[in-house]
């Protein structure tokens, strides 16, 4: 079932790549033979402008003028006519696009969206803080600034700071500046260390690298950089020994040497995610923004919810569904979504909630309050799974 919805998804959205790029297509066409026609054009018009500056407008015969200005007023009106006739073309195509998308997506998901979700001004705000420190992680300073003067959120200074920090230092390593990111490096070794993290030693790298693709020139400063790997060689050895050697070939250029792979490109988009990754553990943050998980998330669970409100509608059984808060059926986000473990009590079977939490007892055993509730007898609890007695009120909640 799970692939067969996967199929339908793919073929939907090839549907509609196929009209756009029937749309670019013509996009380019257009464009080639528009220029192409006000390029003739010019040089015919710039023709006749040159003659008429030649021999003057007294020396030509007038009944000839007047043909040739004829004939290019009609050229340049047959020209505007015919670029305007295929503009309008394309206007059909593009709205072919969006019947297309309009054919293959629902465009109405109200069905399966609670209507209260943002109703109260504290879950606006929350809403808010969250559009804000995405914008934020992105680097969009200035435009999470104005999302806070118009929505009135306050965010303390200490906030912002992190993120100006790990921006600069991305911005700069996009530039393909090392020094930036080294410095903070430097700075955080100790907790780098403590998270088992190479970022130290990749940065070191990859500036060692910068210098070979400097050919020989560079061979004493890259000798003498070579000293910042001695922290790491028993760790990073084997990557020491592969950079050491390629000095050998350095009089040659290292592009045509066994060593070539040291200059793929790739590695500063690498050492990027890298970096960000191990910032974002450092600030207690996830790699990936909570509104950008949340989207992502949405757009997967989406489908599978619309096709189940679909076939409830269907079967005219209403009542299955009836609660937005919950979900008729799990659906599977996959393990990158998975942040803790879900807890399901062994006594009811049912997924523990905000409402209904899991609660440890003194015995060490894990029920929910529900059952705890339900298995409270005379102010006493007998645990279901050892037959310790205990009083109720000493369970701890766990979670949540």
């Amino acid at each position: 079932m799970e692939l067969q919805r996967l199929v339908g998804t793919m073929e939907q959205c090839a549907c509609v790549e196929r009209e756009l790029e029937k749309v670019l297509h013509r996009f380019v066409t257009y464009g080639h033979q528009s220029e192409e026609r006000l390029d003739e054009l010019l040089r015919s018009v710039c023709e006749i402008r040159g003659q008429l500056l030649a021999f003057g407008v007294q020396d030509a015969d007038i009944s000839v003028l007047s043909q040739t200005m004829a004939q290019c007023c009609k050229n340049i009106k047959e020209t505007v006519q015919m670029l305007a006739s295929r503009h309008k073309d394309i206007h059909g195509s593009v709205s072919k696009v969006g019947k297309a998308i309009d054919r293959n997506f629902d465009a109405e998901i109200s069905a399966v969206v609670a209507e209260t979700v943002w109703d109260t001004p504290e879950r606006q705000k929350y809403l808010s803080e969250s559009i804000v420190e995405h914008l934020y992680r992105q680097g969009m300073l200035s435009v999470a600034e104005d999302l806070c003067q118009e929505s009135g959120v306050v965010i303390d200074m200490s906030m912002k700071q992190p993120f100006l920090e790990l921006n600069r230092i991305l911005e700069a390593l996009r530039m393909q500046d090392l020094r930036p990111a080294l410095e903070w490096a430097v700075t955080n070794r100790q907790r780098l260390l403590d998270l088992n993290s190479s970022l130290e030693f990749k940065l070191h790298r990859l500036y060692f690298i910068s210098l070979l693709s400097g050919g020989i020139t560079n061979q004493m400063e890259a000798l003498q950089y070579a000293r910042h790997f001695q922290p790491f060689a028993s760790q990073h050895q084997r990557d020491i020994q592969i950079l050491m050697g390629s000095l050998v070939y350095l009089r040659h250029g290292i592009e045509n040497s066994p060593y070539r792979s040291l200059l793929e490109t790739n590695q500063w988009a690498e050492i990027c995610n890298i970096f960000t990754r191990d910032a974002c553990a450092l600030l207690g943050l996830s790699v990936e923004s909570p509104l950008s998980v949340s989207f992502a998330s949405g757009c997967m669970a989406l489908p599978v919810l619309m096709n189940i409100k679909q076939v409830i509608e269907q079967r005219q059984c209403s009542g299955v569904w009836t609660h937005k808060d919950e979900l008729p059926i799990e659906i599977d986000l996959g393990k990158k979504c998975w942040y803790h473990s879900v807890f399901a009590c062994p006594i009811l079977r049912q997924q523990t909630s905000e409402s209904n939490p899991p609660m440890k007892l003194i015995c060490g055993h894990v029920i929910s309050r529900d059952a705890l509730n339900k298995l409270t007898n005379a102010g006493k609890l007998k645990c279901p799974y050892c037959p310790m007695e205990q009083n109720p009120s000493h369970a701890k909640q766990i979670y949540f």
